[in-house]
């Protein structure tokens, strides 16, 4: 058998449960990502589904690389079935990773507080944060070398993408492989963009908005300003699902800016950030400033606190959460709410639709990617139109405004993620499309091969052979 070989646990076909499998040699591999299964992508015996069915006696370690539940969700199930090896991770995820873990365990595993410190204590034993930039040796025998490095991946604070250095000793051959992870948009709130690496052999990219384009920055800010100033305006209550780590921070740095530069209707606004969890991530976001971004290091040189301003309020208990409800439905007092889940499919954010999305006044804001099968893609695929959606069993008439800003999503477009290609200075030879939808899939399957012909035209002669104007792209 010819190494290296891959193997998809997750992610192959869909946009969640992320899981690859890089087999360098018979007796050896590297797992890339654990992640959970949700919206369509779940099976129909979601427990079968937890359980890690593959062969782990061979893998040497877990990387992972960032903290969204898609992508470390069945962390707990891969311990469970006896995974002792280190889990490797960048320094600021190391920091947000448990945090995830006891909540993924509260939701789905036990609420028994001893079994959750046990593990928690598991995790901490095995888990090994590295240095961005930094090789880190993984293994070294006569016939394999393998070397792990983390680069930053600008999707959420801590994300990385992982460069593989194999060396296959005996033959005298060399290869390098690339796993994007999920890659972060240019202009990200907070975070620098990502950058190609040199070189790559086999490439592992996803494709979450392969058949798309974002909108630019400026634009996302002044259509976020524009859908909140309408909902003020009527009097109502401005609901933004997102993820509590990542969406949420972006959110609230963008939120500041807005309300810094802005009079009239911004003056007396609540922003209110109704999740215990994104209330503990954004105390490590404060925590970890030195891995900010040169725009917001440069708001705190000037005194600005843009994770912690005077128009921002928190919920932290349930009793809070449920009087906050009932008082934004009764009294129509101009508020914006950002609450989890992201997808609308469970949290605190349900209770806040189920009170106000029959209600003209409000209005329901997306600025991230609603999975197939989940409650937010109904509501923004028949709430335009007057539709319903399905919580808990109930229909709800959707009567509350409705709008889409692209522009804030974490992860990269087409074309940025064609450029994470085009900026290498040695192209892969491989590409392997994961963590998209099919026709995502296929038309960035599209783009690269256009890519790759325009190369091979305009190639000379005397270009070096190692440059691959050929690529597999398997979907």
């Amino acid at each position: 058998m010819s190494f290296p070989q891959f193997l998809h646990h997750g992610g192959r076909s869909g946009v969640t449960g992320s899981c690859h499998e890089l087999i360098v040699s018979d007796d050896a591999s590297l797992l890339v990502d654990c992640g959970l299964f949700q919206g369509e992508d779940e099976a129909a015996d979601i427990f079968e589904q937890l359980q890690v069915g593959f062969d782990i006696s061979r893998i040497k370690a877990l990387v992972v690389t960032h903290v969204h539940i898609d992508h470390i969700g069945r962390l707990p199930y891969l311990l469970a079935a006896g995974f002792t090896g280190p889990i490797l991770c960048s320094q600021p995820s190391a920091h947000l990773l448990p945090l995830v873990i006891e909540d993924a365990l509260r939701i789905g595993f036990t609420r028994n507080q001893q079994l959750i410190e046990r593990f928690q204590e598991q995790v901490q034993k095995q888990l090994v944060p590295l240095d961005y930039k930094r090789w880190y040796q993984l293994v070294d025998t006569p016939e394999l070398g393998m070397q792990v490095k983390l680069k930053r991946a600008g999707h959420i604070l801590g994300s990385c993408y992982v460069e593989v250095a194999l060396n296959y000793k005996q033959e005298k051959r060399k290869e390098r492989v690339v796993f994007s992870g999920d890659l972060g948009a240019p202009w990200s709130p907070l975070l620098p963009a990502p950058r190609s690496p040199y070189k790559c052999d086999y490439l592992v990219l996803e494709s979450t908005y392969g058949d798309r384009l974002h909108q630019h920055r400026r634009d996302r800010a002044r259509r976020l300003q524009g859908a909140i100033e309408k909902a003020l305006s009527n009097g109502g209550t401005v609901m933004i699902p997102a993820f509590s780590i990542g969406r949420t921070q972006e959110l609230l740095y963008e939120l500041e800016g807005l309300a810094h530069d802005s009079k009239g209707l911004w003056k007396d606004l609540e922003i209110i950030v109704d999740s215990p969890l994104a209330s503990r991530f954004t105390q490590v976001y404060r925590q970890l400033k030195p891995y900010w971004d040169a725009e917001a290091q440069r708001r705190l040189r000037a005194g600005r606190h843009p994770l912690n301003f005077d128009n921002l309020y928190t919920v932290n208990s349930h009793e809070e959460h449920e009087n906050t409800v009932a008082y934004l439905a009764r009294s129509g007092r101009p508020a914006v709410v950002i609450a989890a889940s992201g997808m609308c499919a469970g949290g605190r954010i349900v209770n806040y639709l189920k009170a106000l999305l029959g209600d003209e006044r409000h209005q329901v804001l997306f600025v991230g990617y609603q999975a197939s099968g989940t409650p937010g893609r109904k509501i923004q695929k028949y709430g335009p139109s007057g539709g319903w959606v399905e919580m808990d069993g109930q229909r709800y008439t959707i009567r509350a405004g409705v709008d889409t800003i692209s522009g804030y999503s974490a992860h990269a477009d087409q074309k940025d993620l064609v450029n994470f290609i085009k900026r290498m200075r040695h192209w892969p030879k491989q590409v392997r499309l994961v963590h998209g939808q099919q026709e995502a899939r296929e038309a960035l399957k599209d783009e690269i091969e256009q890519l790759y012909r325009q190369r091979k035209v305009s190639h000379t002669e005397c270009a070096p052979t190692r440059l691959h104007s050929q690529v597999e792209v398997l979907l």
